[in-house]
């Protein structure tokens, strides 16, 4: 029974996805796998269920109702055990998250414990990665970007702050020194600290005020991994050079006086960070950090 509901489900995948290998990403299986599976379908019911060609993949007459059918039973079981889950608290499983290291600096720990305390018995892994591989390919339940273009079929929560800023900052020695910064080109002769993501690009320096936009690549006289920013900011806060990070990441050392803020007119907002995952019926544990999010000040407000 419970390989019939399951080929089912991979079924209705299918045929919402229009394609193996769209439904293969969305349950996070092999498209040889959805396919295998399909054929197995098939044969036991005895009928021809999708019709394959170069370009689609679209129900027969019989998949169309079959899956017209199956797909509210199916959303409907799979909400009465979520429901059930939670009502008992005894949700169990496992979530594994592909995220980059800037949210596990402020964003995402008290996140993770928040949830924990909730959902003991639920298992989390995160995988903090930079190279913005695709998430669900890397074997991840879901991941989470700033910015990045998302496919028709992801679903995006946000988390954390709605929105950041890239923050320039320097000692007061290292201003007094050698001066301060009047305009984002002066720059360009200042000694720079600056971040290397995983994939090998230098995290870019875009300065915009009141509708101009200055993206500069001044020359380096550190450079160091995205996954040492600690690190970048200590130097900083040693006088080697100027850097530029999130301004959450600086607040504090701001408010010690052990940084100065460098140009705030020009700093740039952009949006915080999201959650993505495909599909619409992801895994308990994954509904349930959905749940949780949604549920947290900063994303629920405007």
């Amino acid at each position: 029974m419970a390989n019939n509901l399951d080929d089912l489900g991979v079924f209705v995948a299918v045929v919402k996805a229009k394609g193996f290998r769209r439904a293969a990403r969305q349950l996070g299986l092999s498209p040889a796998t959805v396919s295998e599976t399909i054929s197995r379908l098939e044969a036991r019911l005895e009928l021809r269920l999708l019709t394959r060609t170069t370009r689609a993949v679209t129900p027969t007459e019989a998949g169309e109702a079959l899956a017209r059918r199956v797909a509210p039973l199916l959303a409907e079981m799979e909400d009465s055990l979520h429901a059930a889950r939670s009502q008992s608290g005894a949700l169990h499983g496992r979530l594994v998250l592909n995220v980059p290291g800037a949210v596990m600096v402020d964003i995402l720990p008290p996140l993770v414990e928040a949830f924990c305390a909730l959902y003991p018995q639920v298992e989390i892994e995160i995988m903090v990665d930079d190279r913005m591989v695709d998430a669900v390919a890397a074997g991840c339940d879901a991941g989470i970007r700033y910015g990045e273009a998302l496919a028709q079929d992801m679903i995006a929560v946000p988390i954390g702050p709605r929105r950041q800023q890239a923050a320039l900052a320097a000692a007061p020695a290292y201003l007094a020194r050698e001066g301060c910064p009047a305009h984002p080109r002066d720059l360009l002769h200042h000694a720079c600290l600056r971040a290397r993501f995983s994939s090998g690009a230098l995290v870019p320096w875009t300065f915009e005020k009141e509708g101009e936009e200055i993206r500069l690549d001044p020359k380096a006289r550190l450079i160091i991994g995205t996954g040492g920013s600690a690190a970048l900011i200590g130097h900083a806060v040693a006088g080697l050079g100027v850097c530029l990070t999130f301004r959450n990441w600086l607040e504090p050392h701001f408010k010690a006086g052990h940084l100065v803020p460098v140009l705030p007119d020009w700093w740039e907002e952009f949006e915080g960070p999201y959650l993505y995952f495909y599909g619409r019926r992801p895994p308990a544990a994954l509904r349930a950090f959905v749940d949780f999010l949604r549920a947290q000040p900063q994303v629920a407000g405007p």
